[in-house]
């Protein structure tokens, strides 16, 4: 059914319309558990291959049922889009912004790149443990042997364009 938009009203606890998050004053118990639904939700929709792209408090309605994540227009392919990670880390980090109001605790996760990491590593899967925390590897780049492999590619390619010619005339 191309060019078919179904849509639901998404109703509070008393039938009325449901309220956005941005709507709600929340104790920091509420705003972790919250938080971790919707860390959950957005692993889901990476498992499945979808970025939503503005993932906010202004995007989520607090329905009788729970969190709903609305407004998906933007949504991107994570394989398909080069900046997937970046908008990723920046709706986790939109999320963490908003949370951190009620439970500054969350102010210092890291989700987005954790998540990121292990999607890019095909670990990712909907129930995997989270922490909001990643470990960054600072390594010294080996200088030598990044050179040593652009140079051998150097001399491929200048073979390459001397058999060509050759093969030419």
């Amino acid at each position: 059914f191309e060019g078919v938009l179904l849509m639901e009203l998404v109703t509070g606890a008393n039938g009325e319309a449901a309220p956005r998050l941005n709507d709600l004053a929340l104790t920091a118990e509420q705003a972790c558990a919250h938080h971790l639904t919707l860390i959950r939700q957005v692993v889901r929709m990476l498992c499945a291959g979808i970025v939503h792209g503005d993932l906010s408090e202004y995007n989520v309605l607090a329905g009788r049922d729970g969190l709903v994540i609305i407004d998906l227009p933007q949504a991107i392919d994570a394989a398909a889009n080069n900046n997937a990670r970046g908008i990723l880390v920046r709706d986790m980090d939109n999320l963490a912004a908003y949370f951190g109001r009620f439970a500054p605790e969350l102010l210092t996760t890291d989700y987005g790149r954790e998540i990121w990491s292990l999607y890019q590593s095909g670990k990712l899967h909907p129930d995997i443990t989270l922490t909001g925390r990643i470990e960054y590897h600072n390594k010294p780049v080996n200088i030598a042997g990044v050179m040593r492999v652009v140079n051998t590619v150097l001399k491929k390619e200048a073979a390459w364009q001397r058999y060509k010619l050759e093969m030419r005339g």
